[in-house]
């Protein structure tokens, strides 16, 4: 009997509030959909960072003719020799630090140059002899690039040692910037949410004042008076966070899966089981969150 009254009286609140629960769904949904973006978007730029560290190298660039002539104070002595060029290799190859060392000559690089840069007009009067030689050092362990920089950076025939670690750190800040505005967003879209949730739940209780004095009256415990008001607003969230993990399997599905993943196969993006280990999560706090805003909405408005 008691269940029976606690469903009809669900039934009777979302019925007189369809609009704001409608509301508090879809807020609920968004907010939750961008916690569950935002916790896999941090999780793929972890494994980006995973990824595309283990296969950084540091380039030690070479001094050709050109920088010579050009007055380069790295290139005063004059273009590398091939002495120098054995030597730098050979000490390379016998670093602790050094897994792999490439040598990759100025027709290499002009090569590589044309095919990256064939649409813009200046690589049509880019010649070989412009090109600079490099050797291309894979590491060991890629943070400890200074240590390769320090003992080749000033020696002669060597132009520059730069390390591709640093470009990535400023992509992978830009990623974790675009993360942490989403994280933003959904905060301000929770808070949104919460009082929408709060302003359902008052005007429900507004609603049926007259019941739920008589509830007190007749001796009714103030659990039991707060239950029906408490499920209604888990429910709607419950209903927002099945929508938000609908979401997050879509995009995973549709937007990486069916497109990014075959546009962009240089990337290594997440997989299903990333997703299917934040859905658990969504929707607990689909469910939790409803329910105790409701609670202390409550404590208040059902005082007789």
């Amino acid at each position: 009997m008691r269940a029976h009254f606690v469903l009809s009286e669900i039934g009777v609140g979302l019925r007189r509030n369809v609009t704001m629960t409608f509301a508090v769904i879809v807020s609920v949904a968004l907010s939750l959909a961008l916690l569950g973006g935002s916790l896999l978007a941090r999780e793929q730029v972890n494994s980006m960072e995973d990824y595309w560290y283990d296969r950084v190298e540091v380039s030690i660039f070479l001094c050709n003719a050109n920088d010579a002539e050009s007055g380069d104070p790295n290139c005063s002595r004059g273009a590398v020799t091939e002495e120098q060029k054995e030597e730098l290799e050979a000490e390379l190859r016998e670093h602790n630090l050094v897994e792999e060392v490439y040598h990759e000559t100025a027709e290499e690089a002009y090569e590589h140059y044309q095919e990256q840069q064939k649409e813009s007009p200046i690589a049509a009067v880019v010649t070989p002899d412009q090109m600079q030689e490099s050797l291309r050092v894979k590491l060991t362990d890629p943070t400890k690039y200074d240590v390769i920089s320090s003992a080749f950076a000033g020696r002669d025939g060597v132009q520059s040692v730069t390390d591709q670690r640093s470009l990535l750190e400023n992509l992978f800040n830009l990623l974790n910037g675009v993360n942490y505005a989403a994280l933003g967003l959904m905060a301000l879209m929770l808070v949104v949410a919460l009082l929408l949730i709060v302003n359902t739940v008052r005007v429900s209780a507004f609603s049926r004042r007259r019941e739920t004095g008589i509830m007190r009256l007749v001796g009714a415990s103030s659990f039991y008076i707060q239950l029906p008001f408490i499920l209604e607003a888990t429910i709607a969230g419950m209903l927002g966070a099945v929508f938000a993990c609908l979401l997050l399997v879509g995009v995973k599905y549709f937007a990486i899966n069916n497109f990014l993943a075959e546009r962009i196969p240089a990337i290594d993006f997440i997989g299903w089981d990333a997703v299917l280990s934040v859905l658990p999560f969504v929707l607990v706090v689909g469910a939790l969150m409803p329910s105790i805003a409701a609670f202390f909405a409550l404590r208040k408005y059902l005082k007789v």
